[in-house]
């Protein structure tokens, strides 16, 4: 009979521990980096248009667009790319040329910088032998 009394506190006692811990997914999973589908498309679309409209603008083809970032949707980037033509012709923009090379895309390594040291035989003069006496 005691222990029939204690059933539902007990129950009421889990459930308030768990409750926290329950709640604050939303918060773990913004902590760990997990990110909702709807909210990663939201992301990626913007991003798209973005590059696409840049792409446009520093006169890179379409097609180089899509190669270079290709993480992206390509839907997104042509919306992008084509607003910011329609943008430029009705404002008789000129296009601005990149400075920089473009991005390497993600999960892609690196290049390594050459070497500042020319390879053996390259530019470097042998040594000269020295007379013993």
């Amino acid at each position: 009979m005691f222990d029939r009394a204690r059933l539902p506190f007990r129950t009421l006692l889990i459930a308030c521990w768990l409750l926290p811990g329950l709640s604050a997914c939303d918060s773990a999973q913004q902590a760990v980096g997990i990110e909702p589908a709807g909210a990663k498309l939201a992301r990626l679309d913007a991003e798209g248009k973005a590059v696409g409209g840049a792409c446009r603008q520093s006169g890179r083809a379409i097609e180089d667009c899509y190669s270079i970032y290709s993480w992206l949707p390509k839907a997104s980037i042509y919306e992008g790319w084509r607003d910011m033509d329609i943008y430029m012709r009705e404002n008789k923009l000129e296009t601005v040329e990149p400075q920089l090379p473009p991005p390497q895309p993600p999960g892609s390594k690196k290049k390594r910088a050459a070497a500042s040291e020319p390879a053996e035989g390259e530019g470097k003069s042998a040594p000269k032998p020295t007379a013993k006496e």
